[in-house]
């Protein structure tokens, strides 16, 4: 079923999703602009350690995501209930956090999440207008992490990260 601008049930859906997962990729490549995408500018986060709009949660989450020397959010049921232009977005994850170095479970751990997002379709676009990340469990990693086993691509969070070097050839007109 289409509405009068063209948008489907299926579309929504699939809109919703790619929000978020730019928003976990934006996370764990501390790409904050991206993250920032993931809101309409007045969206709220309720995160375990913060309650407030999009700019304080921007403040908050790159000084958080400094501690560690990395996190990967994996992305696993995805369940999206449409109210016209609100939905209910119910997403479960995992989010592993390490620091190379370091034995402290605080700083090397892997969580069990579920995000319930109020999404709303504004000014063209899906986005958050309000999130609760409710973790579910937390076991620490502590102890766990081992040197890479050979040399080969690495994930880092700047620009030259691997992804980041692909999207490069694309914005300076080479796609090599």
């Amino acid at each position: 079923m289409t509405d009068p601008v063209g948008r489907t049930g299926q579309t929504d859906r699939f809109e919703i999703h790619q929000v978020v997962l730019r928003y976990c990729r934006g996370v764990d490549r501390l790409d904050l602009d991206l993250v920032r995408r993931a809101y309409h500018p007045e969206g709220i986060d309720h995160h375990t350690g913060f309650d407030g709009g999009v700019d304080e949660y921007l403040d908050w989450v790159r000084t958080a995501l400094q501690r560690f020397s990395g996190t990967m959010h994996i992305i696993g049921n995805h369940l999206v209930d449409l109210h016209g232009d609100r939905a209910i977005s119910e997403t479960y994850g995992t989010a592993v956090h390490w620091t190379d170095g370091s034995e402290d479970p605080r700083r090397n751990f892997t969580s069990g999440f579920r995000y319930i997002d109020l999404m709303a379709f504004r000014s063209g676009r899906w986005a958050i207008d309000e999130r609760w990340a409710v973790r579910e469990w937390t076991r620490s990693d502590a102890g766990r992490l081992m040197d890479r086993e050979g040399p080969g691509p690495a994930g880092s969070r700047d620009g030259e990260d691997p992804l980041a070097r692909l999207q490069a050839r694309f914005t300076d007109g080479s796609p090599r």
